[in-house]
């Protein structure tokens, strides 16, 4: 038995090429590229902008956008060569199988689980209250016991009064539902959402430069406030790892790359060309809002409203406008999150990890829908009865933990195997992968104590699954274990 044995190239592509129980090759570039803004594009610019800028960076945010997308950059570039080169589904841990081995690749796919179930969640608990919002001002309203968690935990589990989060649950059962028919349809809702909510923004940018007074940008690096991380330069450095989050999605394109008619090439082109596209909506948008408002009056959790108001009554109509911007820009993420986490955990199912019935794919629509409609009634449950703020708090660190072991992998294969074929090739990749790699270190060690907890947790369960079940149904110790499940019903 051997813990750490990696999983060859081949053996992963001709499992990806079989027709038979393969997924079903339907996504053009254009297609990935709208899949990494749909999952990109979300809570960041519609929440994080205004605290980030009223309590760290001021005018400068545009700096601390410019600076996470450069870290996010290159991982990026990462996940590119390897998405390009090892183009199937599971994402890093794909990846890490393929380099550091089985049981790595394993806590790897594990912590993905926080990442794409626990951010659905966070969405889909963001995407009730915008929905609450928008409702009620057109008079019609929805009782906050049927659209807020029961319990609440504050060194304790309290309960609310309230009975279940009722929008929550309807947004996470109506995109399970599509994703279970196919990655087509599903494709062509998130492209509609995308063109929504890129016009919303762009609509916010068109309209905002004429209210822009440049001397909400005096000075633009407010003078640091005596404490580190308040303003001045290590302000923006504060913001911009805070922010960070807000490009957060596009690894979400790797999880389709078995779905990509030429992953080989349009898996770069879906990767790099949502983040440039994105880093640009950002920093326009971080730009014309301090540019509205004062940056101290930005400390909440609707800052494009404020700058909406700000603007007076020529741009009060667009306030509706801006509420759905964010409800569309919202759902798209929940699709895309709900999209990714059943093809890593198809992967791991068609790798022996986990049970067989996980590995099945429908034999009509070609998707992996027993693992669909398993992560949905999860997202469903989480969402329906947990707050905000606890789910928030397990999100980041599996993300940041998958883009650390995706920089280190991507060196690591390329000791080992520097006569590999690769269609895009990171460049300078030591320098890329090292920076990349210790950014998100530091950004995991500025996390609470409580976040490294509950991931100590989590860890503890993973591996106790892995040592119960899946080290034992291993195909790649185990060989001769059968393709029993992979088919669809």
């Amino acid at each position: 038995m051997n813990l750490f044995r990696t999983k060859s190239l081949s053996e992963m592509m001709q499992f990806a090429s079989d027709s038979e129980h393969g997924l079903k090759r339907e996504l053009t570039a254009t297609n990935l590229i709208f899949i990494g803004i749909g999952c990109i594009v979300g809570t960041g610019i519609f929440v994080i902008t205004g605290t980030a800028a009223a309590q760290y960076a001021g005018p400068a945010l545009s700096i601390s956008f410019v600076i996470s997308a450069v870290l996010c950059m290159f991982v990026a570039l990462c996940y590119t060569e390897f998405a390009s080169m090892i183009p199937i589904s599971g994402s890093a841990y794909s990846y890490a199988y393929t380099t550091v081995g089985e049981l790595i690749a394993w806590f790897i796919g594990w912590n993905l689980v926080l990442e794409y179930i626990f951010g659905a969640s966070l969405v889909a608990v963001g995407w009730s209250g915008y929905v609450v919002s928008f409702l009620k001002d057109f008079g019609i309203v929805i009782p906050e016991k049927l659209s807020s968690a029961p319990f609440t935990y504050h060194g304790g589990w309290i309960a609310t009064g309230a009975v279940i989060n009722f929008p929550s649950i309807f947004i996470v059962g109506l995109i399970t539902t599509v994703l279970v028919f196919g990655i087509r349809e599903s494709v062509r809702v998130n492209n509609i959402i995308v063109i929504i909510k890129v016009a919303v923004i762009l609509l916010f940018i068109g309209f905002g430069l004429s209210y822009i007074n440049f001397d909400n940008y005096k000075p633009f690096i407010p003078e640091n406030a005596g404490e580190f991380g308040k303003f001045g330069w290590s302000g923006i450095f504060r913001a911009a790892g805070i922010i960070f989050l807000a490009y957060v999605g596009f690894d979400a394109i790797s999880t389709v790359a078995q779905e990509a008619k030429n992953p080989q090439k349009d898996m770069a082109k879906g990767i790099l060309g949502s983040l440039i596209i994105v880093t640009v909506l950002y920093i326009s948008v971080s730009l014309v809002l301090t540019g509205i408002v004062n940056y101290k009056l930005l400390n909440v959790p609707d800052p494009i409203a404020v700058g909406i108001n700000a603007g007076g009554e020529k741009l009060f109509w667009i306030r509706p406008i801006i509420k759905i911007g964010a409800i569309a820009g919202m759902s798209s993420v929940i699709l895309v999150l709900i999209t990714g986490m059943p093809r890593i955990l198809y992967t791991m199912s068609n790798d022996g990890l986990l049970p067989p019935v996980m590995g099945r794919v429908h034999r009509k629509y070609r998707t992996p829908h027993v693992t669909t409609i398993i992560v949905g009634a999860v997202v469903t449950i989480i969402s329906g009865l947990f707050p905000i703020d606890l789910i928030a708090e397990l999100v980041s660190i599996g993300t940041l933990l998958a883009f650390t072991m995706v920089c280190i992998s991507i060196i690591i294969l390329r000791i080992k195997r520097p006569d590999m074929h690769r269609p895009f090739k990171t460049p300078l990749v030591y320098f890329t992968a090292s920076v990349g790699a210790l950014g998100c270190v530091y950004l995991m060690t500025s996390l609470p104590g409580s976040t490294w907890a509950r991931l100590g947790v989590w860890t503890v369960l993973g591996f106790c699954i892995y040592f119960f079940y899946g080290m034992r149904h291993s195909k790649l110790n185990y060989p001769d274990r059968s393709a029993i499940g992979r088919k669809g019903k």
